[in-house]
């Protein structure tokens, strides 16, 4: 199946522009899917850490009127800001943990400036993301993924059965368990388009069931006006941090640095699916969406909410529907500012119950559990790669529920700091990264131009190192084959003529009983990696260039192209003897 085949349901690509009622029509339709999630994830952190009804109201009218206004700059996109593509924005379920113990610990202008000062970090990464790729590999940010899962997981479990009191007994289990069985079976079984819609349906159903039992209380729907804005309640800032501020940081670091790798991969995936003749990825964009997430941060902290983050559900939708016009974004976008100014409908969603809001973020959770399985497994899982995710992930889960040495740790900065699991974890990993980077095999570099001059050089570079490791003659051509193949392919690359002069570095160092050879160049405007899976299987090749592709997939066990902003970075394995 070709790739333009599959993204033929395509009906508006991004620069392309559907009559107003249509697009209209679909950014509502869009924004009726994920206003609940952006809503119910502040509602949960403000009832698990014990706000007022007067923040907990502010935050949510924050936090729709950020995700709409963040959402149109993504899709329109204003200098380095927004990707241009039709990315969702909304409340970051990363956050939720870090968030209540700030809430706990400090309360609302501890966390505001939390979120503020970790937003600038995501600035720093989209700038220099690639320093950080052997630090923040896809092993530790699955792994911190799966973490904040786990770390959530408790507090979504006490919540199931929360009730007012006086309330039966068996009316908050009933309603969150009717919630999680259709939400379940709509997603296991009903069509794409219906599935889509699973979270409102299974919301509304939950809600029906708890109505008769008196959760659901409607006397704060009824109260609220039509138009309005919330009196009060925005928290400031904390200009004086304490101990639980710096405690806390490195935890709301490492999420939001989390939240920007998931952001650079919904980045990567929206280009996939909106163009109906698939382009490479352009990594301006994905740049773009990650600045346009951490403005979203930054101004979430200075309004006193959750931070919010790209929604993986703007693929899922661009794909079912074959709208990716900007167009439909901003209409998205809209829609959530019109809901923000509208009292009654934000109370109607607070209003939810906490064990119906419980059971969602269950479903919603477990999965975000299964992404950070799959980003784990995606980047290949050896003996020691497995043995960092394991013990980083139950050293986190032990910290986070206090099952070693809870009386050590004290309740100053480091009691704070391994307290949260997500923290510790992500410490452990990190350390046993670095160890085994530290204590492999001694990386052998070349340096020099990118250009055909290089290539004589290339080749005594990587025939030295086969020989220094005892490889026989076949798998010595092999290797030198790979790197000729990886080196056309780059220098085939249309360029921007403004760079100038690219220059490259070759490191490589052996794998177990595989060389891995890393190439480093200058910015180009491919993706070689795009190039090696649009290559078929026919037998007509009708360039040369294609020919170059075709060796380097066959002859190389594995090729990975990361590109960066004024970096482009190409890994490739080539097995053995």
């Amino acid at each position: 199946m070709s790739a333009e085949y599959e993204n033929a349901s395509v009906r508006f690509e991004p620069d392309e522009s559907p009559s107003y009622p249509v697009a209209i029509g679909a950014g509502v339709q869009a924004a009726m899917v994920i206003v609940a999630p952006v809503v119910l994830t502040v509602v949960v952190v403000m009832q698990i850490a014990g706000q007022t009804d007067r923040f907990l109201t502010w935050a949510v009218f924050a936090a729709l009127c950020i995700s709409g206004i963040t959402t149109i700059l993504q899709v329109r996109s204003v200098g380095r800001f927004g990707s241009g593509y039709l990315l969702m924005m909304g409340t970051s379920g990363a956050f939720i943990a870090v968030c209540v113990a700030a809430l706990q610990a400090g309360g609302p202008a501890t966390m505001a400036s939390l979120v503020v000062v970790s937003s600038l970090f995501q600035f720093l990464m989209a700038a220099r993301l690639s320093w950080l790729r052997r630090l923040f590999t896809p092993v530790v940010s699955g792994t911190v993924v799966m973490l904040i899962a786990a770390t959530v997981m408790p507090l979504i479990f006490d919540s199931l059965s929360s009730a007012p009191p006086g309330t039966s007994s068996i009316a908050a289990p009933l309603a969150s368990g009717v919630t999680l069985i259709t939400i379940v079976g709509l997603i296991l079984r009903a069509p794409a388009r219906l599935r889509l819609w699973s979270p409102v349906i299974g919301v509304v159903v939950g809600c029906l069931v708890a109505a008769p039992f008196g959760l659901y209380d409607m006397g704060a729907v009824t109260a609220s006006p039509w138009i309005g804005i919330p009196s009060g309640g925005w928290p400031g800032l904390d200009l004086t941090p304490g101990v639980e501020f710096w405690g806390l940081l490195p935890a709301f670091v490492i999420a939001t640095l989390v939240g920007a790798i998931e952001t650079l991969g919904d980045g990567v995936a929206i280009q996939r699916v909106s163009h109906r003749n698939p382009k490479a990825t352009d990594f301006r964009a994905v740049q773009g969406a990650l600045n346009a997430d951490g403005m979203g941060n930054l101004l979430s902290g200075l309004s006193g909410t959750l931070p919010n983050t790209t929604y993986s559900s703007s693929i899922s939708l661009a794909e079912v529907t074959g709208m990716a016009s900007r167009r439909v974004g901003v209409a998205l976008g809209m829609t959530f500012l019109a809901i923000a100014f509208v009292p009654k409908m934000s109370a109607l969603l607070i209003a939810i119950p906490p064990s119906i809001a419980a059971a969602y973020l269950t479903v919603l959770v477990g999965l975000l559990f299964v992404q950070g399985a799959k980003i784990v497994v995606r980047d290949g899982l050896d003996h020691r790669k497995a043995t960092v995710v394991g013990i980083s992930f139950w050293v986190g889960t032990a910290f986070q529920n206090g099952w070693v040495f809870p009386d050590l740790l004290g309740d100053g900065i480091v009691g704070t700091l391994f307290g949260n699991g997500m923290t510790s974890g992500a410490i452990f990993a990190i350390l046993m990264m670095t160890f085994l980077e530290l204590t492999g095999a001694r990386r052998r570099r070349l340096e020099t131009q990118l250009s055909t001059q290089a290539l004589p050089e290339l080749n005594t570079f990587l025939r030295k190192l086969a020989t220094k490791h005892g490889w026989d003659e076949a798998s010595s051509e092999r290797l030198i084959l790979v790197g000729e193949e990886t080196l056309t392919g780059l220098m085939s690359e249309e360029v921007d003529v403004s760079v100038g002069k690219r220059y490259l570095r070759v490191s490589a160092r052996p794998d177990g009983g595989d060389m891995e050879i890393e190439f480093v160049s200058a910015p180009s405007r491919e993706n070689l990696e795009d190039q090696l899976s649009y290559v078929g299987d026919a037998p007509d090749i009708p360039e040369a260039r294609e020919i170059s592709f075709r060796l380097l997939r066959h002859f190389a066990s594995r090729v990975r192209h990361q590109k960066y902003h004024g970096v482009d970075v190409v890994t490739v394995t080539v097995q053995g003897p």
